[in-house]
Order: structure tokens, then C-alpha cells, then sequence
């Protein structure tokens, strides 16, 4: 007996096509973190743990940023993953990766804390996505 299968184009609902959300980053305490919008909107921020970690850096604090990925619902809005390079905040009108740096151990980093090396602190380090290779398939 042949079973025949059709295959069918894989197609996101609205809710989980790629997009991104930009404003003015929050991060009020026991809250979620957020975007406000310059239309006076709130839209609560989610991702994974790195992502999570970008979010609540406060050097980040009220800066104009952008995150990449999909609505989860009307004022929910969850950042790719943290391998796709998908977090950015504006500064002097250009977009820029957010990352974080170890200017002694030459070790860049996509979420802050502690460089792997040397254990210090690593500064935020926010780089022209230019100089990057943000194809996470590569």
C-alpha cells in the first residue's frame, strides 16, 4: 500500500511572523521589561534567559531600543533568541548591536555579565551590526 503525502507550505500565523518593536526601554522593578512605544503604548518584553539579561542591563536604562521577533499578543512581545543578534539600541540616529566587550581579554559577548577569562565585569559595547555577522545559519 502507498501512502501519499501532500506537502504543504509552512505558513506563520500573524502572531508569529518576524517583525520588531522600538521604544524607549523599560525596566521598572518586579516588572516585566518593556518598550514604550512612541505612540504611548507598553509592550512587555519576553526572550530567553541572555535575552532577558540585555533587557534588564541597566546601562540599557530608557534608551531608544529595538528588539526582533514576534507579538505573542496585542501588548506581549517575544525577542528572538539571543544567537540571532536580534537586540539594538539607537544612538546619534544609527541602529546599533547592543554586545558587551572584555578590553583585556579581546572577548566580545552577546548578554552581560562577567568575561569568561579573566572574571570582570564586561562593558557595554554597542557595535555598527556592519562589522557583525548576524546570519545565525552561518
Amino acid at each position: 500500500m502507498l501512502l501519499a503525502t501532500a506537502v504543504l507550505p509552512f505558513r506563520m500565523t500573524a502572531a508569529e511572523e518576524r517583525t520588531s518593536v522600538r521604544g524607549r526601554l523599560r525596566q521598572a522593578d518586579g516588572t516585566k521589561p518593556g518598550i514604550f512605544t512612541k505612540d504611548g503604548k507598553v509592550i512587555d518584553l519576553s526572550g530567553d534567559a541572555a535575552t532577558v539579561g540585555v533587557l534588564r542591563d541597566q546601562r540599557l536604562k530608557d534608551a531608544d531600543f529595538e528588539a526582533m521577533g514576534h507579538f505573542t499578543g496585542p501588548t506581549q512581545f517575544e525577542a528572538d533568541p539571543i544567537y540571532k543578534k536580534a537586540l539594538f539600541a539607537w544612538s546619534g540616529g544609527k541602529r546599533m548591536m547592543v554586545t558587551y566587550w572584555c578590553e583585556i581579554c579581546s572577548i566580545r559577548a552577546w548578554t552581560p555579565g562577567n568575561c569568561q577569562c579573566c572574571q570582570r565585569p564586561m562593558k557595554l559595547d554597542l557595535r555598527d551590526p556592519a562589522l557583525e555577522d548576524t546570519d545565525p545559519t552561518n
